[in-house]
């Protein structure tokens, strides 16, 4: 057609050269049986992305849901350790099995593989992008309710890799109350926009810290900008995290599933209902 634009989205003759937006979403392991997608991100690092990806599933699994963790931090892995997981994954010749934690969380992770944990990933961006495809296409994962993808910081290969190859239902962003951890959180939002990935809201880590004598709250990185930026994106505050010692210990000693609080029960009741 001569007035032909070349946009076939928003075009509805059905013409020779009509071409169809092309997915790239991969089919996941045909053992796999997997309910919601759900991507933790953020800004940069250093917030508690990893930490919050913990809690979460733990908050998930207290429910009696079967919850997986899909490590998309390859040069920064750190899940198995939260979760004090040792053993290295096992593979049949359909598919790898994910290691399962002391509570039953299955967990997938380049430490998983690797001889030793401390080794570094040296790899490219492109095979690094590809290893986290396939921890969704190789991995079995087996009647899982909730798969929390544990995404590494920035809009680079691998986020772009997660919500082009892996059907996300939503994603959390994960920030702390430092101004410039602000700026960064709005090209995360962007991002997420413009790959249309839905936004559950935002959780903010370390954005207190209470003193345990009198109970008065610190802000001991400054006033939050958090209200600003979820009123300018309509985004709800699902979780404001303090600074916690307590807490932090058990990440380091793999005992995150021994947790107690309440300090993310909204956001895990907001992705229960999804």
């Amino acid at each position: 057609m001569s007035d032909c634009t070349h946009d076939c989205s928003s075009c509805s003759s059905n013409c020779g050269s009509r071409q169809e937006p092309q997915s790239f979403i991969e089919e996941p392991n045909k053992l796999s049986k997997i309910g919601k997608v759900i991507g933790i991100v953020s800004g940069k690092g250093g917030v508690g992305k990893t930490m919050v990806s913990s809690l979460l599933a733990v908050g998930m699994q207290r429910l009696n849901k079967n919850v997986g963790i899909l490590d998309a931090d390859i040069t920064g892995p750190s899940v198995p350790k939260a979760f004090g997981i040792k053993s290295k994954a096992d593979a049949c010749e359909f598919g790898i099995y994910p290691v399962k934690s002391k509570m039953g969380i299955d967990v997938m992770s380049v430490n998983l593989l690797l001889e030793n944990e401390s080794d570094p990933v040296v790899w490219r961006g492109p095979v690094i992008a590809g290893v986290v495809k396939q921890f969704w296409t190789d991995v079995i994962w087996k009647d899982i309710d909730c798969l929390f993808v544990d995404m590494p910081p920035g809009t680079g290969d691998v986020p772009l890799t997660v919500f082009q190859s892996i059907p996300v239902d939503g994603i959390v962003i994960v920030t702390s109350p430092q101004e410039l951890v602000s700026m960064i959180v709005e090209k995360a939002v962007k991002m997420a926009k413009l790959m249309n990935i839905p936004i559950l809201g935002i959780i903010e880590n370390m954005s207190y810290y209470e003193c345990p004598d009198c109970g008065k709250k610190i802000n001991v990185f400054g006033d939050s900008h958090l209200e600003e930026i979820a009123s300018e994106y309509s985004l709800p505050v699902l979780a404001r995290i303090p600074v916690c010692t307590d807490l932090a210990k058990m990440c380091d000693n793999g005992t995150i599933e021994l947790f107690e609080g309440d300090w993310i029960d909204a956001a895990v009741d907001i992705i229960d209902k999804l």
